[in-house]
């Protein structure tokens, strides 16, 4: 990396943490190069692109301040609530001044390109610089089959509608698994089945006959970091996946949406054991940019893209923030900002894990080994009634999450539980609400006794 940039990363990081704080001076010119042991004209390039992304500012005959922001104590806008329930991201770690720069640098490049319908397929070079930035994540494959989305749901609803090539229409979801989806395929009567997946894995010879004998079009899994139960298939059981797949003909909708949030050894997704021919690699950068961006991206074996392109016929997500993210992608920020993004979340749930071991010593609730990701469920003994629980921490302003929404209507193996998200738990007050959940637990037995 180039030396501005090491004092780039070390000065945002110092203002990020506090150690810069909100209006204060910024060593000199002379000071900082004799600090990183560099040349004036270094430092001065970097507080320079630091002043472009409005984190400082001069004052001539004075020096470089740190930029004065609004106050965002965690009490300010959450009324004092412990938020365990939102899964949207933090947005005190959302990249403003970054994506900024790529729009505008986005806006220069492309011009009036931008302002033109597009193509249904995405933005060409965006789908280009996809090519590498999947690649790092073991998903080779050619431009020509990445498909730009209006965020992984807008793939999830074409795949559920269009034929696929086996001839199959039965769709099968893990029980749990995402409840916005488990809600539109029964709205939309598509035919769908569950399998019970939980903090263990998941029964591959139940898998196996499922698809052996169920007439399963595709199977959608959450492989890594999955919602709601935050754990991850082992190696073994991926690989099974991918080749119980190409043995009865099923396909694999594998929706990583969470892969940036990890960095664990042996976590290759599905569709690196695959041979690509079965395995639909799904991607969203909500989680790591914005949500509001509606940006993810579908790679598709090469027999689904016809039918694909065909329902999802006309450009319908925005040609500005195509390349803003391409632009974000290919600068490095976006690198920089995932490991930032993960570090913190990381922070939290090691909080959690530690509040947890501290507060649940009669062993009420019951937690997998997570470290990564955003969520952790808290199972909860099968005499705990679920809703009253609920109720009574949402009047104490600690917001969580049941189960029961993460499961298909009618399906009867239901494990009962809280997801617990850190997305937007401040860490000072997770131990506060972990303590708080444990007593109204307990409290909750009490009753029945």
């Amino acid at each position: 990396m180039k030396k501005y940039l090491d004092i780039l990363a070390d000065i945002e990081r110092k203002i990020s943490e506090g150690q810069f704080e909100s209006g204060q001076k910024l060593p000199s010119v002379r000071n900082a190069a004799k600090m990183y042991s560099c040349s004036v004209s270094t430092v001065t390039r970097a507080y320079t692109e630091l002043e472009s992304r409005h984190m400082i500012y001069s004052i001539s005959q004075s020096g470089y301040y740190v930029v004065e922001k609004p106050g965002k104590g965690p009490d300010a806008a959450d009324g004092g609530q412990i938020d365990f329930a939102s899964a949207s991201p933090d947005p005190s770690l959302f990249p403003y001044l970054d994506f900024r720069h790529a729009l505008n640098q986005a806006l220069d490049t492309y011009q009036s390109h931008l302002f033109t319908c597009g193509e249904a397929e995405g933005l060409e070079r965006l789908r280009h610089t996809l090519v590498s930035h999947f690649a790092e994540d073991q998903v080779f494959a050619r431009a020509e089959r990445i498909i730009i989305t209006a965020g992984a749901n807008q793939a999830l609803e074409i795949l559920a509608k269009m034929p696929f090539p086996n001839g199959k229409s039965i769709i099968l979801v893990e029980q749990p698994s995402y409840d916005i989806y488990l809600r539109y395929l029964e709205a939309e009567d598509i035919p769908v089945c569950g399998i019970s997946r939980t903090t263990a894995g998941i029964d591959l010879q139940q898998l196996e006959e499922k698809f052996k004998h169920g007439g399963i079009k595709f199977f959608y899994t959450m492989p890594r970091y999955h919602c709601p139960l935050g754990t991850s298939f082992s190696r073994e059981e991926r690989k099974a996946i991918a080749r119980l797949a190409g043995k009865y003909d099923v396909y694999v909708v594998e929706d990583d949406y969470m892969a940036d949030l990890g960095e664990e050894p042996g976590t290759d997704p599905v569709y690196a054991y695959s041979g690509m021919s079965h395995v639909i690699y799904l991607k969203s950068f909500s989680k790591i940019i914005f949500p509001g961006l509606r940006l993810g991206a579908a790679v598709l074996p090469e027999k689904l893209l016809k039918a694909f392109c065909e329902y999802k016929r006309y450009a319908d997500t925005s040609q500005l923030s195509q390349a803003a993210l391409e632009v974000y992608i290919k600068s490095g920020m976006y690198e920089r900002h995932k490991r930032k993004i993960r570090s913190q979340y990381a922070d939290r749930i090691r909080e959690l894990n530690k509040a947890v071991l501290r507060h649940n010593g009669s062993g009420l609730i019951d937690i997998p080994t997570v470290s990564s990701g955003l969520y952790v469920p808290f199972k909860l003994p099968k005499k705990v009634n679920l809703e009253r629980l609920v109720e009574r921490l949402a009047a104490k302003k600690i917001l969580v999450v049941s189960s029961k929404r993460f499961y298909l209507s009618d399906y009867r193996e239901q494990e009962k539980f809280l997801r617990i998200s850190i997305a937007r738990a401040q860490p000072e007050r997770i131990e506060e609400g972990v303590r708080e959940i444990i007593g109204e637990v307990s409290r909750d037995l009490k009753c029945l006794v």
